[in-house]
């Protein structure tokens, strides 16, 4: 890969993601950048070097417009006139697509492979990270949400992107995300009745020990006040992500 391309990206884009909530920082970006390339084998002739770009510039206008994020992010990397120093317009052409493609939501196929990959690779693998970046963007976008209407809203959420008639599409094989499918399949859709997952872990109660549970300070008296916003604003949300894969994939 392009040693100039990450420097400048690391120094210049990274940052940018501090703008967004926690749940579309810059670690879901090294996550989802970890999973491109691990995807990208299974294509022919992918340039790594335009495939990063995708995943770095995806979600980067997310704190601007998430209804509309995909469309924006790919506006911000075509003005990027630093870009064309490393892409000609095909390829800028290429990964304006990749970004615009990226979006769970959409009703079309990628046009790209590079669409396919990056639109896999956005994908959260496991319940607990998902409910938190769920969390994290209600915390900045809808503030004045209760507990409650929280987890009705991060339940929601996830069934409407991974239950049975989900939003949610996939073009690769990712035995990660088989098996987190596989987990939240087998709940019941009825967030009244607690469902035993196939790994033993209660969903919903999962939303609830995320909430009440997951934060600092909170679980000696979430049952004798209510819970708020400003109960829990200050806490600092972290995800479980490491970086140890993004160094070693990107940078070897």
């Amino acid at each position: 890969m392009n040693e100039k391309l990450i420097e400048y990206i690391e120094n210049n884009i990274f940052p940018e993601y501090s703008k967004n909530d926690n749940g579309h920082g810059i670690e879901h970006i090294k996550y989802v950048i970890n999973r491109c390339m691990r995807f990208a084998e299974q294509f022919d002739n992918i340039d790594l070097d335009l495939l990063y770009t995708i995943a770095v510039f995806h979600d980067i206008a997310h704190h601007i417009n998430k209804k509309n994020h995909e469309k924006l992010s790919a506006e911000i990397f075509l003005k990027n006139d630093d870009m064309k120093s490393f892409f000609t317009e095909e390829e800028r052409n290429i990964i304006k697509e990749g970004i615009e493609d990226h979006r769970a939501s959409s009703d079309s196929v990628p046009r790209s492979d590079y669409g396919k990959i990056i639109s896999s690779a956005d994908r959260s693998t496991d319940v607990d990270e998902f409910l938190k970046r769920t969390h994290a963007y209600t915390l900045k976008h809808q503030p004045k949400c209760t507990v409650e209407e929280m987890i009705e809203r991060a339940y929601n959420h996830t069934k409407d992107k991974y239950g049975n008639d989900g939003y949610a599409k996939h073009y690769v094989v990712d035995k990660e995300y088989d098996e987190f499918k596989n987990e939240y399949t087998k709940t019941n859709s009825d967030i009244d009745e607690i469902a035993v997952c196939s790994n033993g872990k209660f969903v919903v109660l999962a939303i609830v020990m995320y909430l009440y549970k997951c934060f600092n300070n909170i679980v000696e008296n979430c049952f004798d006040e209510d819970l708020t916003k400003d109960n829990i604003k200050d806490t600092n949300l972290t995800l479980d992500y490491t970086n140890d894969d993004y160094e070693n994939r990107v940078k070897q």
